[in-house]
């Protein structure tokens, strides 16, 4: 779920950062030195930090992880932004511990811009976890290892001394604390201030903690039984708080809305007594210790919170040492350009290795379809060994929710009266509070007992099922294709998707993922429903029932009948991509990494199902793509190059005549002529 998936580099130890002027010794405190190191993690990836090394032999080794916006020197008294006793790392030093401060990834925009040029006021936090998300990584994993890289350093240098290891974190800080210890078990104590909380209203905070499918399984208190039974210390203290990404300005915008707040004490104590209900029994393991600063609201890193920690490391201290002053050993250290130096050099790190997983991602897309009968040439067997892919792609990319669907109670009301057909707007249920709707179309003249196709005519981003199937209203991207198909006869029926409204739709998907959902779990519940209505009418063929759908209904061609089985046909019109390039690149103008559009990331898609892919489980059925040469959604390169696989999964099954791609001098429109052909071949109904 975090992305922490990677082997780790091996080193020998951090390695100091100085230069033929300046020392790597940057400053001292009362019985400690700072220096100024690095250490690797991941290939590409290091982290840099501090080092407060005590001057007497070190009774505990420590990672101390500031929140986002605090630096490694706040912590320790060499700059500003800290209060003196809120230092939780110099303070730790002070206690004779070893500890080593990385730095996170900040939530300013200075770094968030594409090598296309194309800025946004997105944190940087959310910069590196929007592609980093489409390959099953996140910048909270990615920092988690870096805290476990100086975990590995640590266990390796302290054998044979008793020293213990701990984690202490504030703000984002304590998150990674609260993850790394529950992941690692080297991880003594764990020191969680300003963070610990109910995770319920996950989806309005900052979309860079957005977990996929967190809460199916885990809380906070879930995550602090997973540190049991070693110590576990929170602190209610006053939190980082932030009422949004940095301002939109002019040439910068885009970024997701979440807010940051103190927990509520109250909240606080709760989660940690939802905690005590897994731990408490026979078993007498301790549970997570409170500590409450002030009222809740005091500054973190209290006498008492540091001191519990400490019990965790079996470090006892008779008197609380005094914040004695540390002093600068070097006066660079101050200059501003070279904590930005640090962070733009975090930023690139971490961005440039996602880079480098997608191009790596198609191998690995490879060696995941390995199951999948192709050598075999036949269709049959195709279908049957891509089932469980199938089912997988729902489960994990598209999302289930448990919840039966319920009688579909369909409501008709006709709305239309044209010459050739007649119109209806419908409605049905699909779960509480979720319905389905559309209009339905039908051509008049139909005799008794004939079945005939239906074509579901899918609208795209901020549409709406009129903007297809109005016979008033010519649109100059849908050109009233669900009227000019019920003209030819067939049957049409334009769903209403729940994607328009602007971010009111986008918030729907913060909620649904830390449910291990999407938009189209809901999607794909309207779409079954649906057609299984379409296909209980008298008038219906249930076995020609085919989709076309133009940009975001492009995306719902791809995603909707690679799992409704009602769907015979799919054609995808202007949005068929190399869809991971398009959700990862930072060099393409329209990448999604530097848009408004959010949303579009799909957890680990870069590693299972690209699009040929989902073309791959619409098979054998029938698939098409219509692209205009200027439609702006891609570029005919990428295109044909995914579509090239396409074509020869269906030419090697013997199926070629099933698929097809048509190219127009057009912009992001319905051609309506390579398909309108496809259709009327592929249903074998009279031109």
């Amino acid at each position: 779920m975090l992305g922490v998936v990677d082997p780790r580099e091996r080193f020998g130890a951090p390695e100091l950062i100085a230069t033929v002027n300046e020392s790597a010794l940057i400053g001292k405190g009362e019985g400690f030195e700072i220096y100024a190191v690095r250490w690797p993690s991941l290939r590409g990836i290091w982290a840099e930090g501090l080092l407060l090394k005590p001057t007497m032999p070190a009774v505990a080794d420590i990672i101390a992880i500031p929140d986002a916006d605090q630096t490694p020197e706040m912590l320790c008294g060499l700059a500003n932004g800290v209060p003196s006793e809120s230092q939780f790392a110099r303070r730790l030093a002070e206690h004779g511990c070893r500890v080593l401060i990385p730095t996170l990834a900040s939530r300013s925009d200075d770094y968030s811009v594409a090598e296309s040029g194309r800025a946004t006021n997105q944190t940087h936090r959310e910069w590196i976890y929007r592609p980093a998300f489409e390959m099953g990584r996140h910048v909270i994993g990615y920092e988690i290892q870096k805290v476990l890289a100086a975990v590995d350093w640590f266990e390796r240098d302290s054998v044979g001394t008793g020293r213990k290891i701990g984690v202490y974190g504030y703000g984002e800080g304590g998150m990674l604390a609260l993850y790394a210890g529950a992941l690692d078990l080297r991880i003594a104590s764990v020191g969680v201030s300003g963070y610990f909380d109910s995770r319920q209203r996950l989806f309005n905070e900052p979309i860079y903690r957005n977990v996929y499918g967190l809460l199916r399984e885990f809380g906070d208190a879930e995550i602090a039984s997973l540190v049991a039974p070693r110590k576990l210390m929170i602190e209610a203290c006053a939190g980082p708080s932030a009422d949004g990404p940095p301002p939109a300005v002019t040439g910068r915008k885009g970024a997701a809305s979440g807010v940051l707040a103190t927990p509520k004490l109250q909240s606080v104590q709760a989660e940690i007594d939802r905690a005590k209900t897994f731990l408490d029994g026979p078993m007498g393991v301790t549970p997570p210790k409170l500590i409450v600063s002030g009222d809740g609201t005091g500054p973190c890193g209290s006498e008492n919170a540091i001191l519990s920690f400490l019990e965790g490391l079996d470090v006892k201290s008779v008197t609380s040492p005094r914040a004695g002053q540390v002093r600068l050993e070097k006066s660079v250290l101050e200059k501003s350009d070279d904590i930005a130096a640090r962070q733009r050099r975090l930023v690139e790190q971490m961005s440039q290795y996602t880079q480098r997983l997608v191009v790596l991602s198609e191998a690995e897309r490879v060696k995941f379809w390995a199951g999948a009968d192709r050598k075999s040439k036949s269709p049959d067997k195709w279908k049957e060994s891509t089932e469980s892919y199938r089912k997988t792609f729902e489960r994990d990319v598209i999302g289930q929710f448990d919840e039966p669907m319920l009688p579909p109670n369909v409501r008709t009301t006709q709305i239309y009266d044209e010459p050739t057909y007649v119109g209806y707007q419908v409605a049905m249920d699909v779960w509480p509070d979720v319905i389905a709707t559309g209009i339905l179309l039908v051509p008049k003249g139909i005799k008794p007992g004939e079945r005939r196709p239906v074509v579901v005519c899918q609208h795209g981003l901020d549409g709406f099922a009129r903007d297809v199937a109005n016979p008033k209203f010519d649109s100059p991207y849908y050109h009233r294709f669900a009227c000019k198909l019920a003209e030819e006869g067939f049957i049409t029926y334009a769903p209403q998707n729940p994607y328009f409204g602007g971010n009111r739709f986008r918030q729907l998907i913060r909620k649904a993922n830390p449910l291990g959902a999407t938009l189209w779990t809901f999607i794909v519940a309207q779409h079954r429903q649906s057609t299984d209505w379409l296909a209980s009418l008298p008038f219906v063929d249930p076995n020609r029932i085919a989709f076309y759908g133009l940009s975001y209904g492009g995306k719902t061609a791809m995603r909707v009948p690679a799992v409704v089985g009602r769907y015979c046909l799919s054609i995808c019109s202007g949005d068929f991509n190399e869809w991971i390039w398009k959700c990862t690149s930072l060099r393409y103008v329209g990448g999604y990494p530097a848009t408004i559009e959010y949303e579009m990331f799909e957890w680990n898609l870069g590693n299972t199902f690209n699009y040929a892919e989902m073309a791959g489980l619409i098979a054998p059925r029938p698939f098409m793509v219509e692209r205009g040469h200027h439609d702006g959604v891609g570029l005919d390169e990428w295109v044909s190059y995914e579509y090239a696989k396409v074509r020869m999964l269906y030419d090697e099954l013997g199926i070629g005549d099933r698929t097809t791609i048509e190219y127009f001098d057009g912009p992001h429109t319905i051609h309506g002529v390579g398909t309108f052909k496809f259709l009327h071949e592929q249903l074998k109904w009279r031109q």
